[in-house]
């Protein structure tokens, strides 16, 4: 029982006199620790007997108690000292301005395909979307590509396999296999996403974006394609007049199939879209290869269509005059400052802002 008081004694000493929080956490440890002296006392306990054995241990244990919560007090005090000490220390200035609320920036990507699907949505088109990781055959078996096109070299495709079968899509056309497969015609499409393909340089990325159409049903033809392109074009460039020209050209999912050039000049090296004699390539496009709606169960006896595909980044840099693909993807806040598009600006989404 002595040596009880004598301890509780010396340790309320030691916390009485202790200063700052190293100190008492070293006290802590010389009472608690794993050769601490509070602890020995307890092995004591199994020399005692009977009454004795009782009465230490009550003791022990109210003495341990009764340590612990000086000790812990004392570490609040503490802590608390440190925090007042800290705020005396870093007092803010109530009279300085706010910081300013930043507010993002729509990608200049994601405002063309606003735009795009807006446009389109107009003379009837729905959205489809299908997934970026696509099968050989959705890609391009069903597309009527030969298995010796270039397009199936791994210099030109993302495989994810040594056998070749599944692979990073590298347009969207496979979300027309997939719609064709699923439902019963008519059909009337278009279907924006990223696409893949081993190329880089100032055109050129690995990753891209692209909107493909597709339209099928009776009596579709080629005038009906014009049509389409020559409204899109005209709405998403924002000018009255357009000139398109047809070129022909060959892709394995249509025929006949063609490239579309639209005119433009240069006035103080600003590309304007619709006016003079130069021509620049602008899709890509044709009437669905027969083979292409055999392969989609789709009778072609009844029904025929036509298909096309944009470069998404093309119309981005094209109407808003980036010159450097490889930019959009830098994650540069100052060029997504310069070239974003405010949420809240009027009018929003449905339509761009003619730079």
């Amino acid at each position: 029982m002595d040596e009880i008081l004598h301890l509780e004694k010396e340790f309320k000493s030691k916390i009485d006199q202790s200063d700052n929080l190293q100190k008492i956490e070293q006290i802590k440890s010389e009472a608690f620790g794993k050769n601490g002296k509070i602890g020995e006392l307890f092995k004591k306990i199994t020399t005692l007997q009977g009454e004795d054995r009782k009465n230490f241990a009550s003791n022990l244990n109210k003495l341990k108690d009764n340590i612990n919560n000086l000790i812990n007090s004392k570490i609040s005090l503490f802590e608390q000292k440190e925090i007042n000490k800290k705020l005396s220390e870093d007092r803010i200035d109530v009279t300085l301005p706010g910081r300013p609320i930043s507010f993002g920036k729509i990608h200049p990507v994601t405002q063309v395909i606003d735009e795009v699907t807006a446009i389109f949505g107009e003379i009837g088109f729905s959205v489809a979307e299908g997934p970026d990781v696509e099968n050989e055959y959705n890609n391009f078996t069903a597309l009527n590509t030969p298995p010796h096109h270039p397009a199936r070299d791994m210099h030109d495709t993302f495989y994810l396999g040594q056998d070749k079968e599944i692979l990073l899509r590298t347009h969207t056309s496979p979300v027309q296999i997939r719609t064709m497969l699923s439902g019963k015609p008519p059909f009337k499409i278009i279907a924006p996403g990223r696409t893949y393909r081993c190329d880089s340089d100032q055109t050129h990325t690995p990753m891209f974006h692209q909107v493909e159409g597709l339209h099928i049903d009776k009596n579709v033809n080629m005038g009906h394609l014009k049509g389409v392109l020559d409204y899109f074009i005209r709405k998403f460039f924002e000018v009255d007049k357009i000139k398109m020209r047809f070129r022909p050209s060959h892709f394995p999912f249509t025929e006949p199939s063609a490239e579309v050039d639209i005119g433009y000049e240069l006035k103080d090296g600003k590309i304007v879209i619709g006016e003079g004699d130069k021509w620049l390539e602008i899709l890509g496009c044709g009437m669905v290869h027969p083979n292409v709606l055999k392969n989609c169960k789709v009778n072609t006896s009844i029904y025929q269509g036509y298909a096309f595909g944009i470069g998404i980044d093309r119309l981005a840099m094209l109407k808003y005059g980036i010159n450097d693909l490889r930019s959009f993807f830098e994650t540069d806040v100052r060029w997504l400052e310069h070239y974003g598009f405010d949420p809240l600006d009027i009018p929003a989404n449905y339509r761009g802002f003619s730079r």
